[in-house]
């Protein structure tokens, strides 16, 4: 099959700083597809790499994009290189939904969210919000501020969250050894003692990718469960992690994981216990990765995409974006 191919970048300004570990992001930038195929029938992708997580750069991205002619083929899309797993997912995307056809459904309605809350104090003031849209799980920022201060934080946030939410602690890798070891020491003490209110349902990705070894040896001393999240940002680093015996939780991010056939694949083959994360991506790659998350999903985790309170409305922008190509 052949498909006529346009694109074009786009930037999204955050309402407010998105701040972790990494430091502070401001503008999304990402790059919309189009493939027609000869039927005239109009599959839409994404491309939304995020570079210091593990993928490609978006000029490497566009790069790609630039150098293809205007009509394509099947071959050039499953022919992606690993090296730019936003590129692979975002082109077979946009196949499933034109010409893939009955591969493509709308996501399972049964999904529920997990809500992003700003890092430090703020979480304190701005939960309450989320909860009102229906959260009911939080993933909170950890490894920003000195950890006396964010265990601080953290103990006013546990007595202040409904005593039914689920609360995740997301570091981004920026802990030490011995700061990973006392936030998991401390998770586990007021569990023991019956002083969490609520369940601390993990820490993800404690430390950074390099320790890998180090994690497993944590995730083996104490009760409170760890996921791995920047460790298996691609298919190759989540094969090699599972390889290498990791068999807690894996927050996998579809729009840049790679390709999409692949992670169903390599899903399927191993069971894996999947946490399903938003790249602050537009509706466009949100809902073939929530297609993916519905189809994979197992033990009922809430999905990591409670992220529009991150942008203004994008309906009349992301249209208007379309309609230009």
């Amino acid at each position: 099959m052949r498909y006529q191919f346009k694109f074009r970048p786009y930037q999204r300004k955050f309402l407010r700083s998105l701040t972790t570990n990494h430091g502070k992001w401001d503008i999304r930038e990402g790059i919309i597809l189009r493939l027609t195929d000869e039927t005239l029938k109009v599959g839409w992708g994404e491309i939304a790499p995020i570079s210091w997580f593990g993928s490609e750069t978006l000029e490497q991205a566009l790069d790609f994009c630039r150098q293809l002619p205007g009509e394509i083929t099947d071959e050039i899309i499953f022919s992606i290189p690993d090296e730019l797993p936003a590129c692979q997912f975002g082109f077979e995307s946009a196949w499933e939904m034109g010409s893939g056809g009955d591969n493509f459904i709308t996501p399972n309605s049964s999904l529920f969210y997990s809500g992003l809350l700003p890092a430090g104090e703020a979480a304190l003031n701005q939960w309450e919000t989320l909860w009102q849209k229906g959260y009911r799980t939080f993933k909170w920022k950890i490894g920003v501020y000195a950890i006396a201060h964010e265990l601080e934080i953290f103990e006013s946030l546990i007595h202040t969250l409904p005593a039914s939410t689920k609360l995740r602690l997301d570091a981004n890798g920026g802990l030490s050894y011995e700061e990973a070891s006392l936030w998991l020491r401390t998770c586990d003490n007021l569990k023991a003692n019956g002083e969490l209110p609520l369940e601390i349902e993990f820490i993800e990705q404690p430390l950074p990718v390099e320790q890998f070894q180090q994690m497993l040896e944590l995730s083996t001393s104490y009760e409170t469960a760890i996921a791995l999240d920047e460790s298996v940002a691609t298919l190759g680093q989540l094969a090699a992690c599972h390889q290498l015996g990791w068999r807690g939780i894996f927050v996998i991010k579809p729009g840049i994981v790679g390709s999409p056939s692949r992670l169903r694949k390599f899903c399927h083959q191993h069971q894996i216990d999947t946490v399903f994360s938003s790249v602050f991506e537009t509706a466009i790659a949100r809902l073939a990765a929530l297609k993916l998350a519905a189809e994979l999903s197992r033990n009922n985790r809430a999905i990591g995409f409670g992220i529009d309170h991150f942008f203004e409305q994008e309906d009349t922008w992301l249209q208007s974006l379309c309609n230009s190509l």
